[in-house]
C-alpha cells in the first residue's frame, strides 16, 4: 500500500498541526516520554481529529500485530528512541516461538512465512523520540507495512552465535545481513522475540507525518488540571 497516494497534501497539513498540538498537550501534565499505550491513544486522537474515523482500537493490549482501525488502514503502534544521530532505530516484533527457539532453531523459510503470516495490518505508526536535557524531539512515521526492510525476504539470514567467552559456540538466534543499513534479528533468550533495525535513509524521511519539539517540565498536575476545569466551568 503507498502512502503517498492514501495521504491528500491536506490531511498531510492537518497530520502535522494535530499531532503537534496532542503530543504537546500530553507533555502539559507528563514528563515522561511518550512510548506503548499512550501512543496508541494520541495516534487515535490525530487520526480521528484529522478525519481519519477510528474503526477499532485494542487500547494497550499486548497482542501483536494491528493495534487500531482507521479509514486509512490498520496500524500497528511502536514507540522507539533515535540512535547514531537520529539516523537508526529500533522496533520489537512478533514472539516466534512457535517456529523458533533455542532448543528448536526451525529453518527460516518457515520463519519467513510465520512473520508475514502474522501481519495484519497495512501500516506501521511509529513514534521516535530524541530525549535532550530539556527537549523532546518526535517524529511520526507512517510507512507501508510492505515497505521493503520490513519484508524478511530481503535479507539474507543466518544463525548468529553467543558472543561472550563460553558461548561462543553456541546458536542464540538468527539475525541477517544488511541491506541498505537496516537489518532483523531474533533472540531465542527473548523469547525468539523478532527485531527490526532500520537506517533512516532520505526515501525512508517521507514517511514523516509529523514532528515536533516540546520542552520537559509539566505545567500541571492532577489536581491543578482538575481546578482549572472546574474554573472554567
Amino acid at each position: 500500500m503507498s502512502i503517498i497516494g492514501a495521504i491528500t497534501d491536506d490531511n498531510r497539513i492537518k497530520f502535522f498541526s494535530n499531532f503537534s498540538k496532542c503530543v504537546k498537550g500530553y507533555h502539559l501534565i507528563n514528563n515522561d516520554p511518550i512510548k506503548e499505550a499512550p501512543w496508541e491513544e494520541i495516534n487515535a486522537i490525530v487520526l480521528d481529529a484529522s478525519g481519519y474515523d477510528i474503526i477499532s482500537q485494542s487500547n494497550g493490549s499486548h497482542k501483536s500485530g494491528k493495534d487500531l482501525s482507521c479509514i486509512l488502514g490498520g496500524l500497528s503502534n511502536k514507540s522507539t528512541k533515535y540512535k547514531n544521530g537520529n539516523n537508526a532505530f529500533s522496533i520489537s516484533s512478533y514472539r516466534l516461538t512457535s517456529v523458533c527457539s533455542d532448543k528448536t532453531h526451525g529453518n527460516i523459510e518457515d520463519i519467513i512465512t510465520e512473520i508475514n503470516n502474522r501481519k495484519n495490518f497495512d501500516f506501521y505508526s511509529i513514534i521516535a523520540r530524541e530525549e535532550k536535557q530539556k527537549q523532546i524531539l518526535y517524529d511520526w512515521y507512517l510507512i507501508p507495512s510492505d515497505y521493503p526492510v520490513f519484508n524478511p525476504s530481503s535479507y539474507k539470514w543466518h544463525l548468529k552465535k553467543g558472543k561472550k567467552r563460553g558461548d561462543k559456540s553456541v546458536e542464540t538466534g538468527w539475525e541477517t545481513e544488511k541491506q541498505n543499513g537496516s537489518s532483523m534479528s531474533i533472540s531465542f533468550s527473548m523469547s525468539s522475540q523478532l527485531w527490526i533495525d532500520l537506517n533512516i535513509t532520505e526515501e525512508m524521511k517521507k514517511f514523516i507525518v509529523g514532528s515536533c519539539t516540546v520542552n520537559i517540565g509539566r505545567k500541571y498536575n492532577y489536581i491543578q488540571l482538575y481546578e482549572k476545569d472546574c474554573i472554567d466551568l
